[in-house]
């Protein structure tokens, strides 16, 4: 649309913030940490001056859950718009996402019903939030198997303390940043603890921890771990037909403290004796830091000398996972498994200390 104002001058008037921007967008933002992608977009929007729903039509999307769907899908057009105006990588954008996760079975579905028991898409810790510079959303907080925030040892939020309605980032329309609630306008950093004891904590890690090893190395075995994680609650006695993905994260909270008291039989035996074995070293170590210490101080009364005897906070899986990977891809593993004694089963579960 062009105004004539005066003679000799023109004045274009264009109505798409797609095409009052230059090349790069005005404001870059950087991901984050574990970041979820539909969080750093909700990030890019709000920073560039423009609300999370109407964004949605920068990218050529209609409304809706349009940021969650990406997470799982991220169609290449897309993709390279995003790294056209902001510089961020495909690597990147990938790394965000969730899609081609092994894992993708135990996240928590897009949708949104009034059940007061059900699950919604996504939850969040709330001190994780306040300690933010930028609040963001995790990818791990996705997962039904996540309950506890890792860092702060509480449990996890679905939903407004205030409204009781899910985070719908996606759907504000106003100028706010993402951790207010779209529907109330509650401020999710102010959301109060919720309290989970030791048990319940170290389980969740654990749980976490075995995702992530089975995960990560491709095991075959992370087809049956998924299933069976998909039935603690019909394990736990809450439930018995519902899937982990189907309930509210207080109900899946109050799953695994009953697990938690209990055999972890249900998780750890598979027909694989070695992946039986890791599994039940983590869940005694109670994770895989100290499991990876104990690994370290076992060395140390050896008589060796290993160059870190006690994993810095910031340790990941790497030196486990690759130990782990060259177990379960050797050639000899199938032997193994043909040519175990009777005690072998023992002797792997008597090493749980």
């Amino acid at each position: 649309m062009m105004v004539i104002d005066a003679p000799g001058l023109a004045i274009g008037i264009r109505e798409r913030y797609r095409d009052v921007v230059s090349e790069k967008w005005p404001v870059i933002v950087t991901p984050q940490a574990d970041e979820l992608l539909s969080s750093w977009l909700h990030r890019l929007a709000f920073a560039n001056g423009i609300a999370p729903r109407p964004f949605a039509r920068v990218l050529g999307l209609n409304a809706g859950m349009w940021s969650a769907a990406l997470d799982l899908k991220l169609p290449a057009d897309i993709a390279t718009l995003l790294q056209a105006h902001t510089g961020i990588s495909e690597h990147q954008l990938s790394a965000m996402s969730l899609a081609g996760s092994p894992l993708k079975p135990l996240l928590l579905p897009l949708r949104n019903n009034g059940r007061r028991d059900s699950s919604r898409w996504l939850q969040f810790c709330s001190r994780c939030l306040a300690e933010d510079a930028q609040p963001y959303f995790r990818r791990r907080w996705r997962l039904a198997t996540k309950a506890c925030c890792s860092k702060h040892g509480c449990g996890l939020r679905d939903r407004c303390p205030s409204c009781r309605s899910r985070v719908a980032a996606f759907d504000q329309t106003e100028l706010v940043p993402q951790h207010h609630c779209a529907r109330c306008g509650y401020d999710l950093r102010r959301a109060s603890i919720v309290g989970v004891g030791p048990e319940v904590r170290r389980l969740d890690r654990c749980i976490d921890d075995i995702c992530r090893l089975e995960a990560i190395t491709g095991s075959r075995a992370s087809v049956t771990v998924v299933q069976r994680l998909l039935g603690m609650p019909n394990v736990a006695g809450l439930y018995a037909t519902s899937p982990l993905t189907s309930l509210s994260t207080s109900t899946r909270i109050r799953c695994v403290e009953r697990l938690a008291i209990r055999s972890s039989d249900w998780l750890t035996v598979d027909d694989d004796v070695v992946v039986t074995h890791w599994r039940r070293l983590i869940l005694s170590a109670g994770g895989h830091l100290p499991l990876i210490t104990l690994l370290a101080d076992a060395l140390k009364r050896l008589g060796q000398q290993p160059s870190i005897t006690r994993p810095p906070p910031a340790a990941d899986l790497s030196a486990l996972l690759c130990a782990y990977a060259s177990i379960t891809r050797s050639p000899h593993r199938r032997w193994a498994r043909t040519h175990h004694q009777p005690g072998d089963h023992q002797a792997a579960g008597g090493q749980r200390g």
